[in-house]
């Protein structure tokens, strides 16, 4: 048993977080360390964990939670972006640009881990916005080498920023180092998680992520590949990963494939992947196709050879609409659509369903309103103008002391064009509509700048659901259309009429390939439902 016990051992996963700056909060706390069971007083050996900087926090678990002062953008957030460079001198610093230019998907935390001329992997993550964390030259010169992996975050559940769990991770087993990159949710993370602790895994943060290092860590298939395949096949919910190893890397699609993952090549060969061809169009790298549900894709950096493999047995796609209708930048295509034509086509739909009888100009809610605007003004024959100007540089209003400085810190974040609004009756389009905080003080905004009529029109259907799949949507009790009917949302926006495009006309503009689609924010359909934690009995030592 003994023996046992040691080999076992040996395939504990150990996180080597090679931090290269302090944790923003400064905590000094020692580190706590929690075990589901403690089978016996002949526990297994523990690995020594590195030291890691933050709080050790629930992550994924429940739906995100505004704070109730929270004024910021009244739209969903997606939690994650994913780039990938093989086979180019300068990957880290390709892996950066492109970062940047998928900041829209996580500005919470940020990093690159790269695989060097010795075949070491190195790792450099922080808190704050790629161009904070990689501010200082030398910490992008520190990660030379032609392969990288690199990932942006929002936090998740109400959880404070944590360093711990800003990506990739670094691990470290028996078959040598390899690092991983996550965008999307486990809803069976915690059922998982409990097993292997259970079992005598330790957990060095709270992230869903860690659970997939510890499954292959622990898994008895050979070699590399089969081991992501056997622990792929034990998840549940919606990932797209990319593993990077000393001389491979691997992008990974969930069997449903809820979120995007496409593949690129520059012209010197080097292959890119990343969650959006915006970012790929950055670094110069051609958008060949998206990374298959349920598929594998393999580079190896040595010869540059690129082959795929099957997940799992074949899964209905449900590939996530929203990322259509807010997410993804205009100027992407994701999958296998181009987002501002998707979104053209939702405003025009929308103008078709409900018009906005007499209205005299159509105005988007800047920024990722304004294509579905333009479509709702050609449809109408309205004219189409500016009429509301974002200003990017306000930071979050919700610090603000006082609710009449927060009303004015929205002012800031959003200025009308009188010229354009004042004595006129003017269609208001946004893309969703979750709270209802914003929408309501644009409609007062609008009405103060001298607007005769304010007309909303919101091109997707109401939101009644909360996302489970790597989405950051506030619980069902604060989203405004759960908890009242369209009259009730009107009145409570302020707005003279308000119209959401119906779900049935969604449907339409997609066509056959409706069913593709995962709707479960508007039908409360989930095509994966999360898996209760078996209970787990806590012995004495």
């Amino acid at each position: 048993m003994a023996a046992a016990a040691a080999a076992a051992s040996t395939s504990r996963l150990l996180l080597l977080r090679h931090h290269h700056h302090a944790a923003a909060d400064g905590s000094k706390q020692q580190q706590q360390l929690r075990y589901s069971s403690k089978p016996s007083s002949l526990a297994l050996p523990r690995l020594r964990l590195l030291p890691a900087a933050g709080a050790l926090l629930p992550d994924r678990v429940t739906p995100f939670s505004y704070e109730e002062d929270d004024e910021s953008d009244d739209h969903p957030r997606e939690e994650c972006g994913l780039v990938g460079v093989v086979g180019d001198p300068d990957a880290s610093s390709l892996c950066y640009l492109g970062l940047q230019k998928l900041q829209h998907r996580g500005e919470e935390g940020a990093g690159i881990v790269a695989v060097g001329g010795d075949g070491k992997l190195k790792s450099v993550t922080g808190l704050g916005l790629v161009a904070d964390v990689f501010g200082d030259p030398a910490r992008l010169a520190s990660l030379p080498g032609p392969a990288a992996i690199g990932h942006v975050r929002y936090s998740t559940a109400g959880a404070a920023a944590s360093l711990r769990n800003v990506q990739p991770f670094l691990a470290g087993y028996r078959f040598g180092q390899v690092a991983v990159a996550h965008n999307g949710n486990l809803v069976n993370y915690q059922a998982l998680r409990n097993k292997l602790e259970a079992r005598g895994s330790i957990f060095n943060t709270s992230s869903d992520t860690e659970v997939i290092l510890h499954l292959i860590a622990t898994s008895l298939s050979r070699p590399l590949l089969s081991r992501i395949c056997d622990a792929c096949e034990r998840l549940a919910g919606a990932y797209s990963l990319l593993f990077l190893t000393a001389d491979k890397m691997f992008a990974v699609r969930d069997p449903h494939g809820f979120r995007p993952l496409v593949l690129g090549r520059r012209r010197n060969g080097t292959v890119a992947f990343a969650s959006e061809t915006c970012a790929l169009d950055l670094i110069e790298a051609t958008y060949e196709r998206e990374v298959e549900p349920g598929e594998v894709v393999v580079v190896d950096r040595r010869d540059m050879s690129v082959s795929s493999a099957c997940l799992v047995p074949h899964r209905p796609r449900r590939s996530c609409v929203f990322e259509h209708i807010y997410f993804a930048l205009p100027n992407s295509v994701v999958f296998s659509h181009a987002v501002h034509e998707r979104r053209t086509a939702f405003g025009r739909a929308l103008a078709e369903e409900s018009p906005a009888a007499g209205a005299d100009v159509v105005i988007p809610v800047p920024d990722s309103g304004f294509y579905a605007a333009l479509g709702f003004a050609r449809a109408s024959g309205l004219e189409f103008q500016q009429g509301l100007i974002r200003w990017h540089y306000s930071g979050r209003s919700f610090i603000q002391p006082t609710q009449a400085i927060r009303d004015l810190a929205v002012k800031l974040k959003l200025a009308p064009v009188h010229g354009v609004i004042r004595g006129k009756s003017v269609v208001v389009v946004d893309d969703s509509l979750v709270r209802g905080t914003t929408s309501s003080k644009i409609v007062r905004l609008l009405r103060d700048a001298g607007a005769r009529e304010v007309h909303m029109r919101i091109a997707s259907p109401p939101v009644v659901g909360s996302c489970l799949y790597g989405i950051d949507t506030p619980s069902e009790g604060e989203l405004i259309s759960n908890r009242m009917d369209l009259e009730g949302v009107r009145r409570e926006i302020g707005s003279d009429s308000l119209a959401f495009l119906s779900l049935g006309k969604l449907h339409s503009i997609y066509g056959a390939e409706a069913e593709g689609y995962c709707d479960a924010c508007f039908s409360r359909n989930y095509p994966v439902l999360p898996t209760l934690p078996e209970p787990v009995v806590e012995l004495e030592e």
